[in-house]
């Protein structure tokens, strides 16, 4: 589809061309939209996505938006701005539901384009997202760089919860670019009272952790590379006190952009990708934010000759989506979403030069079907719904 073929009403269609599946294009409250993060709601299972938007990522104009799809609708309902710091870039939405009915809203808040400077905040809604209680800050910025999130809290059969977080690392006298971040989960046996952290052992470039329960007990965490080259995968046999080296997953290329795992009601594992790495990458840029200066948008700096190992630019496309039936080991069954040269050296959505896929959800509805979001062209949030048999 071009973007000129779309309308962004929000509402869910049926797709001529493939009739298993459905599409809508929420509506778009600003000139860019990215990031989405699915949950179902309580007090009724509403779907509810949350994504950011602004001018562009980075510019202190750019908020969390909130949407719902009500059970049994087909239209999205009209976006609600959730944060709103003139300050700071706040991106990174997720949306949690803890086991006693509240919705947690965790973002990230940062000073221009320096991910050094994140801290994690919070909201917490007790009518099912409806209304929202005060702004408060989960985990504050160190000395030593910022924290940022992308994967929701992880609620452990044994009461334990999950937080997986990454640390932006400062480098003195250089832009943050991302080759020093690593991983960690933050571990809390009070029901979110309280946190204690436990790292991720070679985790440098490894991001975006996502852990999700096997059904042997142990735990995988699956990982964005800022190297552009695979996803990796790592596991705890102790319930996130301890995790295992990163690994490469040799089935899941990644191209230094956010994937989303989640386990089914049949104990099959489901992630949305980029099928696409920096081996498909014709050019590269200096970081995610090389257009954007202390005081907003900016002439786009170039690549230096001695440059870091985090790779940016690789295509952020296609969009796909793929199933494991051994936890996460290899992905024999997959199927594209959508295709497109996912040109992303540009963030610039103001004058469409994005053309990416990127920053998947997805999320298993009650009545079996997935429901997909991600980033499209960052103009606005696609859904997809699909049932499972779809990936073949």
């Amino acid at each position: 589809m071009t973007v000129s073929a779309v309308a962004f009403d929000g509402v869910l269609r049926p797709r001529a061309d493939d009739p298993e599946r459905s599409d809508a294009m929420l509506p778009a409250p600003a000139v860019q939209n990215h990031a989405a993060n699915l949950a179902t709601l309580p007090a009724g299972g509403d779907l509810g996505c949350v994504w950011f938007g602004g001018t562009q990522e980075g510019v202190p104009d750019i908020s969390v938006w909130f949407s719902r799809l009500p059970v049994g609708a087909d239209t999205w309902s009209a976006p609600v701005r959730l944060s709103d710091d003139g300050t700071r870039s706040e991106q990174n939405p997720v949306l949690f539901v803890a086991p006693g009915g509240d919705v947690w809203l965790l973002w990230t808040a940062q000073i221009a384009g320096n991910q050094d400077t994140s801290e994690v905040r919070r909201r917490i809604s007790s009518d099912g997202g409806r209304t929202w209680g005060p702004t408060a800050t989960l985990i504050p910025a160190s000395d030593t760089g910022g924290v940022f999130v992308r994967q929701p809290i992880v609620v452990l059969d044994s009461g334990r919860w999950l937080l997986p977080v990454f640390h932006c690392v400062s480098v003195p006298g250089r832009k943050w670019v991302g080759d020093q971040d690593t991983s960690a989960v933050l571990i809390s046996d009070d029901t979110g009272v309280t946190w204690r952290e436990s790292a991720v052992p070679d985790s440098t470039g490894r991001v975006h952790m996502n852990v999700v329960p096997l059904p042997d007990g142990t735990l995988a965490a699956f990982y964005r590379s800022r190297w552009a080259d695979f996803v990796y995968r790592s596991t705890s046999a102790d319930d996130g006190e301890t995790w295992t080296a990163p690994q490469p997953v040799p089935d899941l290329p990644n191209n230094n952009s956010s994937v989303q795992v989640v386990r089914l009601v049949d104990d099959r594992l489901a992630v949305v990708f980029n099928d696409s790495s920096a081996r498909d990458a014709t050019e590269r840029r200096l970081s995610l934010y090389d257009e954007i200066d202390d005081d907003g948008l900016a002439e786009q700096a170039a690549v230096p000759e001695e440059f870091g190992t985090a790779f940016w630019g690789a295509p952020r496309a296609p969009m796909t989506v793929a199933l494991s039936s051994d936890g996460g080991l290899t992905w024999p069954v997959r199927r594209n979403i959508e295709v497109g040269d996912g040109y992303c050296l540009t963030n610039n959505s103001r004058d469409g030069l994005n053309r990416e896929f990127s920053y998947p959800s997805i999320h298993q509805a009650a009545d079996g079907a997935l429901d997909i979001a991600f980033t499209y062209f960052r103009q606005t949030i696609e859904h997809v719904r699909v049932p499972v048999s779809w990936i073949r």
